[in-house]
């Protein structure tokens, strides 16, 4: 747990943001001015999955699985409400809240801006988001307000096993609501090709490394050699995703905007409720800051990958995806500054001094 204790947020996660409208800036312009590179890439395909964008996004994942630790579910007992309230905020709540929101605001509020057959590619998108938790920079959220590392590794590793159980039954069922028809043979492809493969492969490369190397060497050494790998895959990903959306954003540039609302809405939602759910149970502050930001925060990468995989790069369903990577960090970002400024609402320890602090 070195790693996790140690690790606070990086220029590159901090400026996301940024990135990542530069990266649409990219995408948009070679998409107008070289549409001859995404006409080539959009062939590139195998499985109705594309192999470029499959293969990156196969290198952003499979870095953070190897972090994933399955010895420590053992200790599930240590702190069992605050994972009962993580968990059930993560997959129960948040995907009604987020198909919720979603449909109050593309069907309803913003009917005069989107029309009706777009609204239900933005819902669909909305929905892909929504149920599926988030399992890498949860360690950074939770590092930032001090969360205790065991709790956060425990309730990271149980949500990757339940994304294999729970994600196709609740993406079949919501957008069945949607009236968006998905078949499932489709969908447990996409979970075995992004989480089940890469989940697997890097439990092995853990468990071998650390018992011919040592867990410090796993920790210190090896895993960190692919953050930069990480973030040139992430990169790639998001320029070749904006080829094909360049002209849907050219065509439709404030619905970038109307996107983020109920996106933005849920992540603050899902992080209010948790959290307080944990103050009312007289939680530590150390075991409430990552319940409520795991509860908050989405796999972004997994439903952008299950997003394409689906209905193609250039659907407007990918581009709702992608909104989730451009607002994640500045709310997270804030939420972890609320939550830093409010740890005087929790127990204190025996030493006067805040749980957790």
């Amino acid at each position: 747990m070195a790693q996790e204790k140690s690790a606070g947020i990086g220029f590159f996660e901090k400026y996301l943001t940024v990135w990542v409208l530069l990266c649409m800036a990219a995408g948009i312009l070679i998409g107008k001015y070289l549409p001859g590179i995404p006409n080539f890439l959009g062939k590139i395909q195998y499985a109705n999955q594309n192999i470029p964008i499959a293969i990156l996004i196969w290198i952003m994942i499979y870095p953070m699985m190897m972090k994933i630790d399955f010895q420590s579910i053992k200790n599930v007992r240590k702190n069992p409400l605050g994972l009962v309230i993580s968990t059930g905020n993560s997959w129960l709540i948040k995907p009604l809240l987020m198909f919720g929101l979603a449909s109050l605001f593309f069907y309803v509020i913003f009917k005069a801006f989107i029309p009706t057959e777009l609204a239900r590619d933005y819902v669909t998108g909305a929905v892909l988001l929504g149920v599926a938790p988030c399992t890498a920079m949860v360690f950074v959220w939770s590092n930032l307000t001090k969360g205790d590392p065991a709790h956060t590794l425990v309730q990271v590793s149980l949500n990757d096993l339940l994304i294999i159980v729970l994600f196709v039954p609740w993406v079949t069922f919501l957008l069945g609501i949607n009236k968006v028809q998905i078949p499932w043979n489709t969908l447990i492809f996409s979970i075995i090709l992004f989480v089940v493969i890469p989940l697997t492969a890097g439990a092995i490369t853990r468990a071998v490394l650390i018992k011919r190397k040592g867990l410090e060497f796993f920790n210190e050494k090896f895993v960190p050699k692919f953050d930069g790998i990480t973030t040139v895959g992430l990169l790639l990903t998001l320029v070749i995703i904006f080829t094909f959306q360049g002209s849907v954003i050219l065509k439709y540039p404030f619905n970038v905007l109307l996107i983020a609302v109920p996106l933005v809405l849920q992540n603050i939602i899902s992080a209010a409720f948790a959290y307080q759910m944990c103050r009312v149970a007289k939680l530590p502050h150390n075991i409430a800051a990552p319940a409520s930001l795991i509860a908050a925060s989405d796999f972004f990468e997994l439903a952008v990958a299950v997003a394409i995989t689906l209905f193609g790069p250039d659907s407007p369903v990918v581009l709702v995806c992608t909104v989730g990577v451009l607002t994640e960090v500045p709310v997270m970002l804030m939420l972890t500054r609320y939550i830093n400024g409010t740890k005087h609402w929790f127990p204190k320890t025996n030493d006067g001094k805040v749980s957790g602090a």
